[in-house]
């Protein structure tokens, strides 16, 4: 099923918790595509916890299957613009802290 070395390309394979977080699925819906021999998977560990590792290929084309690629279309989007909206929140931070560096500086020049 899986073409070969695809398990060791970067960003190919995801934890099923990663899956449910970026397209809305369950463990559930893992695990019955994992029964109906539509996805492989690998049995890992993370900080000692159990996770099953699948292929991102082979559940996107399962969640196209089973309910459409207008889900799965709907589900990046949205994963993209929680991405953006993270990215945006952190930079105001980091905006917030510059600005008072800034001043801090600017004042410490005028005192001297």
């Amino acid at each position: 099923m899986a073409e070969l070395g695809e398990w060791t390309n970067k960003g190919a394979s995801l934890s099923d918790a990663t899956a449910q977080k970026e397209y809305g699925i369950s463990r559930e819906f893992v695990v019955q595509g994992i029964r109906a021999g539509k996805l492989e998977y690998r049995n890992a560990s993370m900080y000692g916890n159990p996770v099953l590792r699948i292929l991102r290929s082979q559940v996107e084309k399962y969640i196209d299957e089973q309910l459409g690629a207008g889900y799965l279309q709907a589900e990046k989007t949205k994963t993209e613009l929680r991405k953006i909206k993270t990215e945006i929140n952190s930079l105001k931070r980091r905006l917030t802290q510059l600005e008072a560096r800034k001043a801090e500086i600017e004042k410490s020049i005028i005192k001297t």
